[in-house]
């Protein structure tokens, strides 16, 4: 699978679940530590805790594609699913607003809104 792709299908994981301001990042001209970042917010730790389960519930079932490795979802505030190429950040709303990563990111025209199909 392509990572594009894969970001895609983990922005689509995390709006079955109805994630909010889901956004793709392309980095790979920034860091050679993946060429794209998923971030989106949930409302609550519970609702952060959820999302991260069902985007890797969702790459398991339907690409067999496991993490490398997570950290911080228990927790709820902000959470990190690594896949490579591709990683996902889940934020619940005030840690988002807090560290803004599409700030430090954003070259003007590598930040994607993800809209559902």
């Amino acid at each position: 699978m392509e990572s594009y792709e894969l970001a895609k299908a983990c922005a689509k994981a995390l709006a079955e679940k109805k994630a909010e301001d889901i956004v793709i990042i392309k980095v790979d001209e920034q860091t050679v530590v993946c060429s794209y970042f998923v971030i989106a917010s949930g409302k609550s730790t519970t609702q952060v805790r959820a999302l991260g389960d069902h985007v890797e519930e969702q790459l398991k079932k339907n690409y067999e594609i496991a993490p490398v490795r997570t950290e911080g979802l228990r927790e709820g505030r902000w959470g990190v699913i690594d896949y490579g190429d591709v990683v996902v950040h889940v934020f619940n709303e005030e840690s988002r607003l807090f560290y803004y990563l599409e700030r430090l990111w954003d070259s003007g025209r590598n930040v994607e809104k993800y809209e559902e199909e």
